[in-house]
């Protein structure tokens, strides 16, 4: 059996983890750009967004690019405070406007004293860690550290301290640190390992890996997770996510 899942999942994450992939996927949003920076911005501002029907996500998404003049990282720099108004009519389902100009705020503060968002996932982080959950407690912390944060905007940045299987942010960190030749993922980050990565375990993935035997927690949270990638890493132990693809993609396409 053990065989065969293997067999099936390498089968997939062949025919998913391909370019085309790409257009109809919350991924095409970072991929409109070149530079790190506005890759980094908007492929987070993207995993954060990402819930509901993939083409209301893209739209969206596509909208906060367009109030961003087209240039993310150029507007989060140098923006006036009446730029901002723009933003307030801003929604993505519970996401507001209240929620847009945080973002916008603590982008701006961060990119002002560093030149990638890496370091805000990465620094809690040693080469021997395990796994990115540092990373992610310490991410949140630095995301909520500015005075006066709205406490609402704390549901959309995911933690496991808060027990949370950090779905789009490990979707996130994917994109980012994930590298091969196949056009997907960005590969942009080095200082953390794609054998740290968690597996994103939204419905589609949680639902395949189930019936695959890959997870037998009854609930979905953060050792949920865990759980699912050490299943994945005897499988593959350098690249244990990449198979985030096959498990995404049989769940999309019905096949299980």
């Amino acid at each position: 059996m053990t065989d065969y899942i293997a067999e099936l999942l390498e089968q997939k994450v062949a025919q998913y983890n391909r370019p085309n992939f790409i257009p109809n996927d919350p991924i095409s949003i970072p991929h409109q750009f070149s530079r790190r920076q506005d890759i980094e911005i908007m492929g987070f501002w993207a995993a954060v967004l990402a819930w509901g029907q993939r083409k209301t996500i893209i739209n969206k998404c596509n909208e906060l690019i367009q109030l961003m003049d087209g240039a993310p990282y150029d507007f989060i720099k140098n923006h006036t405070d009446s730029d901002l108004k723009r933003f307030l009519n801003f929604k993505h389902r519970t996401f507001n406007a209240t929620d847009t100009l945080y973002f916008l705020h603590f982008f701006r503060e961060y990119y002002q004293k560093h030149d990638s968002l890496e370091m805000a996932f990465s620094q809690p982080l040693s080469p021997d860690v395990l796994n990115v959950e540092k990373g992610l407690v310490g991410f949140h912390e630095l995301f909520f550290s500015l005075e006066d944060f709205p406490e609402r905007t704390r549901k959309h940045i995911a933690t496991p301290v808060r027990k949370s299987s950090c779905k789009r942010l490990n979707m996130f960190l994917r994109w980012m640190v994930r590298k091969d030749d196949k056009g997907v993922d960005f590969g942009i980050w080095t200082t953390i390992k794609p054998s740290q990565l968690i597996c994103p375990c939204d419905v589609h993935v949680d639902r395949v890996a189930r019936k695959l035997g890959l997870i037998q927690r009854p609930t979905t949270d953060w050792q949920t997770a865990l759980e699912l990638t050490e299943n994945l890493k005897q499988f593959d132990a350098d690249d244990p996510v990449k198979y985030d693809f096959a498990l995404f993609g049989l769940g999309v396409e019905g096949e299980m």
